[in-house]
């Protein structure tokens, strides 16, 4: 029977080509429009690591001074005392602190001219908590943390641009002024978005270098720059000593019983630092986020992709309600040839289906071309200066979307139309006649 339907609604699409075309266009268009910004949304609203986001958790407390409030939410970073103080107090399953800078690179001895690239100084757990892929040797050890050895890991990119893509283990590394060992090269490696860094970019590149965070500190002293400070630095090279936040710490809690514990353990030391005089605020302004949490307080969707995307769905009705016009204009046109077949027994219900079947093969035929137009619209977005412009692409989860809202638009389209048409009265029909 289904197949019965599907001849008589090709035979009829073929009838008047015209209006056929413009129906397919009008869902094509509207389909191509709303699905490349819900492709975009759907791409940067993802989750960088699947199965363990919900274990990765953003501490924050707000260090502020008395003589410098205003602001209602803890800084994204923290200063130094308070964020090794946490680091130190080793009380999650694995942490991770984390400073950036941009640092002199070059191979000892190279005679070239040094590049100046970022450097991540964090500790030894970041490699293990956020499934860091290696393509050569492994990240430091804890003992490396606490001894400020001389090591780093570096990016694929930069093994490929220093080394030609060879092991590079064991190989040194002029950083700034010192000698490192390079102890690991990572596979390619971008989480979108990029997560752990809250002063990045959301899509930003990762940095090419990883070096312990003691380390980073002694070799790179002086160009680690402050997110915000409330007093002017004594010293501008000594930012562990400065009223400044520049440091911030990720931890990873494998239980909602140890998420309660740390968020305690947080409320308390935010308590006890107010209660010295060196915080302004306590527990009021603790956070303790998880990943998608913390992306979604910070904004990983930017406000003008939201608004396409609402812009995009608006568009989507506008061109629903055209093909919506355009079938009732259709399906009344055919009153007399509806009529003859309820005056020969055709059920209403027969015909509605029929209706609503050449509603369904429209959308199809939109969905296809929708696709073609939504490939055109991201291959337009991958052009644009914007920092996720190399995500704009077409998932298998978005191309079913794509032809699942074609055909569901084109029968939402076809509701009244199909009904109008199956109330079609015979007799009236066949007077006409």
């Amino acid at each position: 029977m289904f197949g019965y339907y599907i001849d008589l609604a090709l035979r009829s699409l073929k009838r008047n080509k015209v209006l056929t075309a413009l129906m397919v266009l009008a869902i094509a268009v509207g389909i191509g429009a709303s699905m490349t910004t819900l492709t975009i949304v759907h791409l940067l609203s993802g989750d960088p690591l699947p199965g363990r986001s919900s274990a990765l958790f953003f501490p924050q407390v707000d260090p502020e001074s008395p003589v410098s409030q205003g602001h209602t939410q803890p800084y994204p970073m923290m200063d130094y005392r308070s964020a090794v103080d946490l680091w130190s107090a080793r009380r999650a399953d694995r942490q991770a602190i984390i400073t950036s800078s941009s640092a002199k690179v070059r191979l000892p001895d190279s005679g070239q001219p040094p590049l100046m690239l970022g450097l991540l100084a964090t500790s030894a757990d970041f490699f293990p908590m956020f499934d860091v892929p290696f393509r050569y040797g492994s990240g430091w050890s804890t003992d490396d943390d606490a001894h400020r050895a001389r090591v780093a890991v570096i990016s694929a990119g930069l093994n490929q641009k220093l080394f030609g893509g060879a092991d590079s283990v064991g190989r040194t590394l002029r950083l700034r002024d010192t000698d490192v060992r390079i102890v690991g090269v990572l596979k390619p490696w971008r989480p979108t978005p990029l997560f752990y860094d809250p002063w990045s970019q959301n899509f930003s590149k990762t940095e090419d270098i990883f070096a312990p965070f003691a380390s980073s500190l002694e070799i790179n002293k002086g160009n680690f720059q402050p997110y915000t400070c409330w007093h002017v630095p004594k010293d501008p090279h000594d930012m562990q000593h400065a009223d400044c936040v520049w440091v911030w710490l990720w931890v990873e809690l494998d239980s909602p019983a140890k998420v309660r514990d740390y968020a305690r353990f947080l409320d308390d030391y935010a308590d006890t630092q107010k209660a010295a005089g060196r915080f302004a605020v306590g527990s009021e302004r603790v956070r303790l986020r998880d990943l998608m949490t913390w992306l979604t307080a910070r904004g990983q969707v930017p406000d003008d992709v939201r608004l396409q995307a609402w812009l995009a769905l608006a568009f989507l009705v506008i061109c629903l309600l055209n093909a919506v016009g355009l079938l009732l204009a259709k399906f009344l046109r055919r009153s007399g040839e509806i009529g003859v077949r309820r005056a020969l027994g055709a059920s209403r219900g027969a015909i509605f289906a029929q209706c609503l079947v050449e509603a369904g093969v429209i959308g199809v035929l939109g969905g296809f071309f929708g696709w073609v137009l939504t490939l055109l619209g991201l291959w337009l977005v991958r052009h644009q200066p914007v920092d996720y412009a190399h995500l704009a692409r077409l998932d298998t989860t978005m191309f079913l979307a794509t032809f699942a809202l074609a055909v569901c638009t084109s029968l939402l389209a076809g509701l009244i139309p199909a009904l109008r048409a199956s109330r079609v009265v015979p007799s009236w029909q066949l007077k006409a006649l």
